[in-house]
């Protein structure tokens, strides 16, 4: 097994790059040899829905994949990420069949979170239920009939598929060290998806409560600490929740970074996007697009009102005109009372920048040259359009963003010039020794511009950049020490320029 390493991480389902796992590392050995060194498989077990997360048991690997060979070779080659659900299990799940069949006689029954216990009157007061943190604007809960004939309301944060359940509970902790354990035999780090949901408590936003939150993290490491796995945990909020994890050690995302170089780009400010560069962890993973969307809600605070609008109204109107085959509202959520807002724009990151190959590629640059480990998500990689025929094919508003890659077509795509270029960039990320070491961000100015140093020992790397122009020069240390020039755009201002 592969260790963490600051190394471009590819964020990919099982089956987006060919139809199963084989497949995929049959595409990354022939196109993306040196361009990515760590691997994010996205659920890979048995699952009834939410395209994985909706995870039956974690003993196998889905055979319509491959096997549990194919997922330790992958680890032989790469560093690998696996997801593991926190918060929630499928409907479908042995445990939770077991309590819907035994009723009160279920092993399992305490694991769940049944909505009339949780509150000390049997039902949240309009207060309570004003201040919770909500995914569905009528509540997380769900009722079910159980095989006795007694209908149980059950917390259920997220899809249909699942059902939540309560880290607290001495079944659950059992659930988590025996699945837990497994995972840790074939990866150096395990992201708890939906971690701040996990931390529920009455009369609070059951979303990242505090203290409580840190026992969940105590309690999800436990099966991990003796095997030295790390814990990456998936937190879509206010870009402070992950300063706050990150003054604990913990990797984090940088999931502020997708809309603050939207905002650059399409403003051609970097005041707003190097403030953040100067303040976020160094222990970080940064992303620019995943497979849930966008995220807005995590900019908060580093953009204003008024600049996130802008960046999500331009964004919205990519896919304005599919509204009518969306099935259900696009990444709303609605917090303490507040009016329901968007929570993630729904759209691939080339798209978003309106196919522009000189702003993509420079977000891409701005990217590798941040704090922390870059992870691409597979349509990124490939610079992906908009997915309209699945929208319009399947209603789910994430489709759009999630198109799955034959070989034939994948072998086509990265012919274009623009993604050729970037791969190499991206080959030299992954071989220079400067990156092993600190980065360091230049100045704020008013003119668009920024400079962006890793240094180790005596190996460094620069990268200028233009934002407004789109213009940039990556200059390094060779094996002397001395500078080269190795990548270079003139900018759009400037003409065809070279690169």
């Amino acid at each position: 097994m592969n260790k963490i390493t600051n190394q471009i991480m590819l964020i990919t389902y099982a089956d987006s790059m060919g139809s199963n796992l084989k497949e995929m590392k049959q595409v990354l050995e022939t196109h993306f040899e040196g361009v990515v060194e760590g691997l994010h498989i996205l659920p890979f077990f048995p699952s009834s829905g939410d395209r994985g997360f909706a995870v039956i048991h974690y003993d196998e690997v889905d055979p319509a994949f491959g096997d549990w060979e194919d997922i330790r070779q992958l680890s032989e080659r790469y560093y690998l990420m696996a997801d593991f659900m926190i918060n929630h299990v499928s409907i479908r799940s042995e445990e939770f069949v077991d309590y819907m069949k035994r009723g009160d006689e279920s092993p399992y029954k305490e694991m769940f979170i049944h909505w009339d216990e949780f509150w000390p009157g049997g039902e949240p007061t309009e207060a309570e239920m004003e201040t919770l943190y909500r995914r569905k604007m009528h509540g997380p809960y769900k009722e079910f009939t159980r095989a006795d004939g007694k209908t149980v309301k059950l917390w259920n944060t997220f899809f249909e598929e699942q059902v939540d359940i309560d880290p607290w509970a001495p079944a659950t902790q059992s659930y988590y060290e025996r699945n837990l354990g497994r995972l840790a035999e074939y990866v150096p780090l395990i992201r708890f998806d939906a971690f701040a949901y996990a931390s529920k408590k009455p009369g609070t936003s059951c979303f990242f409560v505090e203290p409580e939150v840190w026992d969940v993290l105590d309690i999800g490491m436990r099966p991990l600490n003796q095997y030295g796995t790390e814990m990456l945990p998936e937190i879509h909020e206010n870009y402070k929740i992950q300063l706050k994890m990150a003054e604990r050690g913990h990797w984090v995302y940088d999931f502020a970074l997708p809309m603050l170089l939207l905002h650059a780009l399409m403003t051609g400010r970097s005041d707003r996007l190097i403030h953040w560069m100067q303040i976020c962890p160094r222990k970080q993973f940064t992303t620019l697009d995943t497979h849930d969307g966008i995220g807005v809600v995590d900019v908060a605070g580093l953009l204003t009102d008024e600049e996130i609008d802008l960046v999500r109204d331009r964004v919205n109107t990519k896919v304005e005109p599919l509204q009518q085959y969306i099935n259900f509202p696009p990444g709303i959520v609605k917090m303490s009372g507040a009016k329901a807002r968007q929570y993630q724009l729904m759209c691939t990151y080339y798209s978003a920048l309106d196919e522009d190959d000189d702003a993509y590629t420079l977000a891409r640059i701005i990217q590798l040259y941040a704090p922390g480990i870059p992870q691409v998500y597979y349509v990124g990689l490939l610079a992906g359009e908009n997915d309209e025929e699945a929208l319009k094919r399947l209603g789910e508003p994430r489709s759009v963003n999630r198109h799955n890659y034959t070989p034939e077509e994948i072998a086509e795509r990265v012919q274009q010039p623009m993604l050729q270029q970037l791969y190499a960039i991206m080959r030299f990320r992954n071989s220079h020794p400067a990156f092993g070491g600190d980065v360091e961000i230049g100045e704020s100015t008013d003119n668009g511009r920024i400079v962006i140093t890793w240094r180790q020992d005596e190996a460094w790397t620069t990268l200028e950049a233009d934002l407004a122009t789109k213009a940039y020069t990556i200059v390094a240390s060779d094996s002397a020490g001395a500078a080269e020039t190795l990548f270079h755009y003139e900018g759009a201002a400037a003409g065809e320029g070279s690169r």
